[in-house]
């Protein structure tokens, strides 16, 4: 029997510092799905609270985005202002992970160009790392060739084999607000 986490809404960060390079992080161990799977900076749900349910501007995604930054990299609110979150585009997608569980979302897809200090929860993140284009695409070799054991969270790699490389081009010129599309929901 297969469990399908259900949820209306989710959100996936993606963060860049400075220098254009994208901080990813290996789940932990204790993770129930994808548990030590190389994924995207962070993601979660909005919780059912009133600075999460905000619709406007989305608002809430960015609260909640915020919010988790904190809880899975101790990165503070003042470091990722809810204003510097771009909302690029939604996806909706489905996985199974271990045969029991698995996901099936609506995710939104933001995009911070921040300067961080990062300190991992190993509650939730077994590591962090910032990668630049040839280390990411370096990544998506090895986890396509089965080498160390490498896995890629399937949410992550519909991302970056559809829309990361082109963000990452307009992180670069200054333009990533030119390709956000939030009326689209590109089911993957």
């Amino acid at each position: 029997m297969l469990v399908m986490l259900c949820k209306y809404s989710m959100w996936k960060v993606f963060l860049t510092c400075l220098s254009f390079r994208v901080l990813g992080q290996q789940r932990s161990a204790t993770k129930v799905t994808f548990p030590l799977v190389w994924t995207n900076t962070c993601c979660s749900h909005p919780l059912y609270r009133e600075s999460e349910l905000i619709s406007e501007n989305h608002l809430g995604v960015r609260n909640a985005a915020q919010r988790k930054l904190l809880d899975e990299l101790g990165i503070p609110a003042e470091d990722v202002p809810v204003d510097q979150f771009v909302p690029l585009s939604r996806m909706l997608y489905k996985a199974p992970s271990d045969g029991k569980w698995g996901e099936h979302e609506l995710d939104y897809l933001l995009f911070i160009v921040r300067d961080v200090n990062v300190h991992p929860n190993p509650d939730e993140v077994a590591e962090a790392k910032y990668v630049n284009r040839d280390q990411l695409k370096e990544l998506l070799r090895k986890a396509d060739a089965g080498e160390d054991s490498l896995k890629l969270s399937p949410w992550f790699r519909l991302v970056v084999d559809n829309f990361l490389f082109k963000w990452w081009d307009h992180v670069e010129k200054g333009s990533l607000k030119e390709v956000s599309d939030m009326e689209t929901i590109h089911k993957l």
